[in-house]
């Protein structure tokens, strides 16, 4: 039993980049920080290769690192933020389906006009 309890703790314990961002529970940093990896690698190693300058290819591979991550971390919540929002407007979409459903602010039942739900008429006295 404690063999389980203690891979569920490491399991929820996670990877923590200087301490502060937990890379496994929070949304795009993996990814991110490995785009940002990939790219101060071939960045430097480009820059290395044209110019034979250790110190300056450390910088620019240093800065690629730091854009790409910050680019792709920007990307990647935006995203998600765009989906989360569509998801709230299917979710209220299908509620208010459930619960217009049949009645005469159905949106799925038109009138003769193609107009939507037609508005109860007062009665005429002559």
């Amino acid at each position: 039993m404690s063999m389980s309890g203690e891979s569920e703790d490491a399991d929820k314990k996670g990877f923590k980049l200087f301490g502060i961002l937990d890379v496994q529970n929070v949304p795009c940093a993996r990814e991110s920080l490995l785009f940002g990896a990939g790219s101060a690698l071939a960045a430097g190693l480009l820059h290395f290769l044209t110019t034979s300058r250790v110190r300056r290819s450390y910088d620019v591979g240093f800065a690629g690192f730091f854009v790409t991550t910050l680019g792709s971390w920007f990307y990647c919540r935006i995203n998600n933020a765009k989906l989360r929002v569509q998801e709230r407007v299917i979710q209220q979409g299908l509620r208010n389906k459930v619960v217009y459903q049949g009645t005469s602010l159905d949106p799925t039942q038109t009138g003769p006009t193609q107009m939507g739900p037609t508005q109860p008429q007062p009665p005429k006295d002559f």
